[in-house]
C-alpha cells in the first residue's frame, strides 16, 4: 500500500485514522499554523533577539522543536524495527496535554538544547520539513502499529506511539506559547 500524503489529503487522513488520532493530527496542524502565522512576519533582528540572559530567542524555540521533533522521528524509527510491544496499562493513563503547561519547568536534555540556530528562513523551512516527515511516518505505519511500540521520554515516562505524536503537539503548544512571551517582551 503506498503512503497517503497527509499533508496533501486530508480525506485520506480522516479514511486511515480513528477518530481520537484525528484529532491529534488536526491539533498538530492547527497549533504549527498557528505558530508559523506568528513567527513568519517577524522581522530577522528580532527574531533572533534574547529577551534576556539565558531565555531563549525565538529562533532558538524555532530550533528547538526541530530538534525534538527530529530526536521524536529518530527514537520511533528506531522502535518500528523493532518487534510490536506495548505500553502498560497504567501508563497508558499518563495525560500528554501536561506538557502544555508552562507553569512546570523542564530543563531540555543537552542533544536538545538549540545551539547556533540556522538563519531565520532556514528554521521556519527545517520546521515545516520536519512535521511533514512526522505526519508521513503517521501515514506510513498507521495507528495500530503506532499503538504497539514504546517511546521512552525523559518525563512522562514509557509512553506509546500514538501519545508520542500527541505530546509533539503539546510540546509545540507550551513553546508557542513562550513565543507569544517573547515577542511581548522584544516588543
Amino acid at each position: 500500500m503506498a503512503p497517503v500524503d497527509l499533508v496533501r489529503d486530508p480525506v485520506a487522513v480522516r479514511d486511515r485514522f480513528s477518530a481520537a488520532m484525528n484529532k491529534t493530527l488536526r491539533r498538530l496542524d492547527s497549533i504549527h499554523s498557528k505558530l508559523v502565522d506568528t513567527i513568519t512576519p517577524i522581522a530577522d533582528p528580532m527574531f533572533s533577539r534574547s529577551p534576556a540572559e539565558r531565555e531563549w530567542s525565538i529562533a532558538e524555540v524555532v530550533h528547538h522543536l526541530c530538534l525534538v521533533e527530529e530526536a521524536v522521528i529518530r527514537e520511533l524509527e528506531k522502535e518500528l524495527a523493532n518487534p510490536p510491544r506495548r505500553v502498560g496499562f497504567l501508563k497508558k493513563l499518563m495525560p500528554t496535554s501536561i506538557v502544555a503547561s508552562r507553569l512546570l519547568r523542564v530543563k531540555s536534555p543537552r542533544s536538545v538544547v538549540p545551539l547556533n540556530p540556522p538563519p531565520r528562513t532556514e528554521v521556519i523551512a527545517n520546521y515545516d520539513e520536519v512535521r511533514s516527515r512526522l505526519k508521513q511516518l503517521c501515514s506510513s505505519h498507521g495507528e495500530d502499529r503506532l499503538k504497539q511500540l514504546v517511546f521512552k521520554h525523559p518525563v512522562l515516562g514509557e509512553i506509546d506511539g500514538i501519545a508520542t505524536v500527541s505530546f509533539v503537539g503539546y510540546h509545540e503548544l507550551r513553546h508557542y506559547k513562550q513565543i507569544r512571551e517573547v515577542i511581548k517582551k522584544l516588543g
